[in-house]
């Protein structure tokens, strides 16, 4: 099991109460909390520097402002900033945040471990996380309907009608004037380009290419 894991939390209440919770079910040597993700930031760089590395960070996603000026202001904000120390750190975001596409978005750009939605269910759940972690398996609270294998962006017709042409070579002018020559609307050469660049977006592609590479391995076209 993990020997020492950091949490990054601002209500005093709900650290303590996930710590006791981890504490009363898992073996763990040494468990720390911050209110601040700037505090738990720093914590995260003294340990590496030391040589005493975390081997896990559990965050939440939002922090609440208040008096104490900060740098990092939010779980994602202290998740890259953490990989930017430690790479490889096991990650498990601990939020009530329940919205598919923001959840998946961690996995896939943050590269999260585990993603356990706060609720009446949410310390055990918390507990199968590390478990689960700890064995380099993800973890996805069980009542959130996601995939973290796939991307929960869908597809309209026009997207497809797009990447159809993309696909058989033709340049955004060209499908462009394919547009206006069948009275299909929008059919301006910015529109193209501004969805093509949202679909870049939302699959991670750097070019045309990669992008319809990546939709079809998904099974998207």
């Amino acid at each position: 099991m993990f020997k020492k894991i950091l949490i990054a939390e601002d209500f005093q209440d709900t650290n303590r109460g996930i710590v006791d919770m981890i504490r009363g079910k898992l073996d763990i040597p040494t468990i720390q909390e911050e209110l601040y993700c700037d505090k738990a930031y720093n914590r995260l760089k003294l340990a590496h520097t030391q040589k005493e590395p975390y081997d896990l960070l559990i965050t939440d996603f939002y922090f609440k402002e208040d008096h104490v000026e900060r740098k990092l202001t939010s779980g994602r904000e202290l998740i890259k900033a953490a990989r930017s120390v430690q790479p490889n750190l096991k990650i498990i975001v601990n939020s009530m945040v329940d919205d598919p596409t923001t959840i998946n978005s961690l996995f896939k750009e943050e590269n999260i471990n585990a993603y356990v939605c706060k609720g009446r269910h949410g310390l055990t759940e918390l507990v199968s996380a590390i478990q689960e972690v700890y064995h380099n398996r993800t973890f996805v609270s069980p009542h959130i309907s996601l995939n973290v294998t796939d991307n929960v962006f869908e597809l309209d017709e026009f997207d497809l009608l797009i990447l159809k042409d993309l696909a058989d070579g033709f340049t955004k002018k060209e499908i462009s004037e394919k547009l206006k020559q069948q009275n299909i609307t929008p059919n301006s050469e910015s529109t193209i380009d501004k969805k093509v660049s949202r679909l870049f977006d939302e699959f991670g592609a750097k070019n045309t290419h990669h992008l319809i590479a990546k939709l079809v391995r998904e099974g998207k076209i």
